[in-house]
């Protein structure tokens, strides 16, 4: 499969004529089937069969197949600069075409939109500008793979209303896309190290890098939209094993007390303790969930299958109190549609990131890690070498082998972001023509 490189986009922007275009938004990437049931123990006396690897562990190799290169490294911020000066010169241009709604594709089949899919293709260098006509082809077809996978589409080959949408959004919003991000990366102060950890929110994928190569790549679960997963720089300090869960207070507040007022007996059914302000276990028949004033409780959920943390905690302090964790809900981690959580990175396969975190303690290994989880008891691991984390917010990015990628805005922050920059630059310009004066 071909690359998008700004040379191939270059090369024809000046063949192509200028096109009309309209607005779209492209959308999130296919599910994947659910979880498997654990094989049987073998009998006393048979050879072990290899284990057959889990849902969670296909995924991530599938995922870490796309590419070894980071969405989030040193030379992000000057990529993106290239690909701005790229598609201001394509938007002077006229941008791309407009593929029309009602347009249908056929493999093998000639069709009236198949010339103008073609040269739209051909802009954004997902197909070779050799092959401007034909019928829907597989050439074309592995194109609009080429497109979907570097949109976070699900790479079928064929047009579904998503791919349409994500081929009809204009280069002025993709271009607005590459500003806000580039906006977001000159505003962050991100120590790299030789290993590091990224979750990019708008992808819901969570990247460990080490030597400057992806090494790990994980699905991740991040904040609704009216939660919203903040971005944030942090150091990686604990790995915890059967963590418990203290549920914030805006939580227990609202959903754990409603949840009271309908069922008195759901905080035994979750396995939640009540604690006083000593951390004093108290009766919650004895507390007031009547929602006309807050508990002045906290609520504290037991280590389990049933913990909302699942079987691994990691710790990262930062100002949100948010961090990574594994879920008792994995089967959400095949949803395409993946922002579920209160602010908090639940990640896919997290074991294995566990063990990644740990690689240089060597009595942490994967099987060391399982091992402590199947005891049911907390264990909090320090590491000996803090790893640097960074949560970032990237709708557009291009990695180092020059593929270009863009997400959708699902948090709605890009264009807040440019207008206040627009209007902080514009007060600044002010005040610089309009300077104070000292009697």
């Amino acid at each position: 499969m071909q690359r998008v490189t700004l040379a191939a986009v270059a090369t024809v922007l000046a063949a192509l004529p200028a096109f009309a275009q309209t607005a779209g938004a492209p959308g999130p990437a296919a599910a994947v089937p659910p979880h498997h049931a654990a094989p049987a123990a073998p009998q006393p006396g048979q050879v072990k069969p290899a284990a057959p690897a889990s849902v969670a562990e296909t995924r991530s190799v599938a995922a870490l197949a796309l590419s070894h290169e980071p969405i989030y490294d040193q030379g992000s911020a000057q990529r993106i600069r290239e690909v701005l000066k790229s598609y201001s010169d394509l938007a002077a241009r006229g941008g791309w075409p407009t593929i029309p709604a009602d347009a249908k594709f056929a493999l093998g089949v000639q069709g009236s939109s198949d010339d103008l899919l073609r040269k739209r293709l051909i802009i954004t260098g997902d197909l070779s500008a050799d092959k401007t006509t034909g019928a829907y082809d597989e050439v074309v077809a592995e194109a609009v793979k080429h497109f979907q996978a570097r949109h976070g589409l699900a790479a079928t080959g064929t047009l579904t209303p998503r791919t349409l949408a994500a081929l009809n959004v204009p280069v002025q919003k993709r271009i607005k896309q590459l500003e806000a991000s580039l906006e977001r990366l000159d505003q962050m102060d991100f120590q790299f190290g030789q290993r590091y950890v990224v979750v990019n929110i708008p992808a819901t994928f969570a990247e460990a890098v080490e030597d400057d190569k992806v090494v790990r790549r994980y699905r991740v679960i991040v904040g609704k939209t009216e939660k919203p997963s903040p971005t944030l720089t942090s150091e990686i300090t604990d790995v915890i094993l059967n963590p418990t869960w203290t549920v914030p207070s805006s939580i227990t507040k609202t959903e754990i007390a409603a949840h009271m007022r309908k069922d008195p007996t759901y905080l035994a059914r979750m396995h939640m303790d009540v604690l006083d302000a000593h951390d004093n276990p108290i009766d919650p028949h004895a507390v007031d969930w009547s929602g006309d004033h807050a508990p002045n409780v906290s609520v504290r959920q037991q280590s389990g299958a049933w913990n909302a943390l699942g079987a691994v905690k990691i710790d990262m302090p930062n100002s949100y109190s948010v961090y990574m964790h594994d879920t008792n809900q994995r089967s959400l981690f095949s949803d395409d549609y993946r922002f579920d959580s209160h602010g908090c990175s639940r990640v896919d396969n997290v074991r294995d990131l566990a063990a990644w975190l740990l690689k240089d303690q060597p009595q942490w290994t994967r099987v060391a890690i399982d091992a402590a989880i199947a005891t049911g008891q907390r264990q909090d691991i320090r590491m000996q070498k803090k790893v640097p984390v960074a949560w970032v917010y990237l709708t557009a990015w291009m990695t180092k082998d020059r593929t270009i990628q863009f997400r959708n805005d699902v948090y709605d922050q890009d264009q807040q972001l440019l207008e206040a920059t627009a209007e902080e630059a514009a007060f600044f310009n002010k005040a610089a023509e309009h300077p104070l004066t000292t009697q």
